[in-house]
This record gives structure tokens, C-alpha cells and sequence, in this order.
């Protein structure tokens, strides 16, 4: 696999301030990003000048990402009842920072910005499903009014509910950041069916990797990218089948020795 189509999520390098995002950066050997959002948002004065920052190191920003209020990842309960911007108790101010963080990344000259939606119901009846479909319009509508693309994060729900989802939703701007691990994480699916499921909304993917939990209604286990259950040959082979071309975004949420493990994924890619 072409390591020039990678990128670090910059969360997973748990930054404090720009200058260790770079240095983290310039160790993995890898000049691209995908950028959160919330910290620059947050913290405007820390982050002021970092596109400029990043033109001068010649490090990419191919995407960004934001995260909602209160998001509670303890349990696959607690994240069914907290994710994303199903909760009515933080839809305003979510709102008012998902407006924020769409001028942000669209002064950084972005294209793309994923997000975890939270839990889409199965059931079209369900009360929270007109609810859900009307914010997420609402999100997207914004997003195209700025020039910029919507990706949902896989994993809460199967890929054949995502995607009856995003087909009735209708909008062109939004469409999927593919995360294989998040399928065997949240055990909703095969990665590599999932991924061929998806395929006409994808925008971008994520190297990740994962161990399925044996325990039904538990997380499984991220692990170090080339070491879980992902089938690495069939999902970069199912990318080139569908003429998938863009980044793929390293992600790493788990462990203290993030760097390494990023290390390590980019060595394995190498040799896929």
C-alpha cells in the first residue's frame, strides 16, 4: 500500500499545544493530518496561525474533526444514550459549536469534516429518528452553505441501517469516514462487507484495527493496526475495487505509547 495517502488523526497524538503536534509528526514521519477542531476552537489563541504553521512544515490537513458535549464511551449503553447529537439537553450548545467549527475549517481551507452522529434507530418510527434526520439536515445544509463535505463515523449502527439512512436523507454533501475496527468494536458487522455496503457515500477512511469482544453488549478491543481481526489484504483490495483514492488516516484511542503504535501501523501498511 502507498504510505504517501497517509495521515495521523491528531487526537490519538494527544496534543497540549501545536509545537507537539508538529514534533510528533516530524518522529512518525508523516507530514498530514486529519485536524480536531474543538481544541483550536477552544483554545483560538494557542492555535492562531497553525495553517500557516502547517504550510511552512509542509504538513497536509486533509480533513477535520469535532466532537459533541458529553459523550460518555464507558459502556456501548452509555454511548447509545450519550453519542453525538441525539441528546436534546446538548443540542444547542452543540449546535452553536458545530457552526463554530464549520467557519474554522472552512478558514483552514478544508473539504471534509467527520463526526460520530450518535445511534440512528433501525426502526423509522422510532420518536428519535425525525429528530435525528432533521439536526443531521440541519448540520449538512450548513456544512454545504460552506463549501465542505460531512462524514458520519461507522460503528453504531450496521452498515445496511447507515446506509437506508443516508440514501433517504438525500443530502450530497454527507456521506461516511470508513473505520473498519469501529464495525468489530461495536460488533455491528464484517468490516469488508460493511465497506462494499457503503461504498457510494465514502469520503474517507480510517486505519484502525480491533479484536471483537467474545461478550455480547461489550466493547471489543482496539488494537495496534496489523495485530486485530481486520482483514487488511481484502479491505485494501475492496478500496481499490470501488476506486477509492483518498487519505487513509491513522487513528489510534487506546495505550500510552501512541506514537510507537503509529509507527508500527505505518510500517505494516508498507507491506500490505
Amino acid at each position: 500500500m502507498d504510505t504517501q495517502r497517509l495521515a495521523v488523526c491528531s487526537w490519538s497524538l494527544q496534543p497540549s499545544r501545536p509545537a507537539d503536534l508538529f514534533n510528533a509528526l516530524e518522529l512518525i514521519g508523516i507530514p498530514a493530518l486529519q485536524i480536531a477542531l474543538d481544541p483550536m476552537r477552544k483554545s483560538s489563541d494557542q492555535w492562531s496561525g497553525f495553517k500557516e504553521e502547517c504550510s511552512a512544515r509542509g504538513v497536509k490537513l486533509v480533513s477535520g474533526m469535532f466532537g459533541t458535549i458529553g459523550e460518555d464511551y464507558s459502556t456501548l449503553d452509555s454511548i447509545k444514550r450519550t453519542g453525538g447529537i441525539v441528546p436534546d439537553e446538548h443540542w444547542e450548545a452543540n449546535w452553536k459549536h458545530i457552526q463554530e467549527c464549520a467557519l474554522l475549517a472552512s478558514n483552514l481551507d478544508l473539504s471534509l469534516v467527520t463526526f460520530h452522529a450518535g445511534f440512528i434507530p433501525h426502526d423509522q418510527d422510532d420518536p428519535s429518528f425525525a429528530k435525528l434526520t432533521e439536526r443531521i439536515r440541519k448540520i449538512a445544509k450548513l456544512f454545504a452553505s460552506c463549501g465542505l463535505s460531512l462524514g458520519f463515523e461507522t460503528g453504531q449502527e450496521d452498515a445496511e441501517t447507515l446506509s437506508h439512512f443516508l440514501e433517504d436523507l438525500g443530502e450530497e454533501n454527507v456521506g461516511v469516514n470508513f473505520d473498519p475496527a469501529n464495525m468489530l468494536l461495536y460488533n455491528k458487522g464484517n468490516p469488508i462487507r460493511s465497506l462494499e455496503t457503503l461504498a457510494p457515500w465514502l469520503k474517507q477512511c480510517h486505519i484502525k484495527d480491533a479484536i471483537k469482544t467474545k461478550l455480547p453488549g461489550t466493547w471489543g478491543l482496539e488494537v495496534v493496526a496489523g495485530t486485530g481481526e481486520v482483514e487488511w489484504k481484502d479491505f485494501f483490495a475492496t478500496l481499490d475495487k470501488i476506486g477509492y483514492q483518498g487519505p487513509l488516516c491513522i487513528e489510534r484511542e487506546a495505550g500510552n505509547t501512541r506514537i510507537a503504535d503509529i509507527l508500527a501501523a505505518k510500517q505494516f501498511i508498507s507491506l500490505v
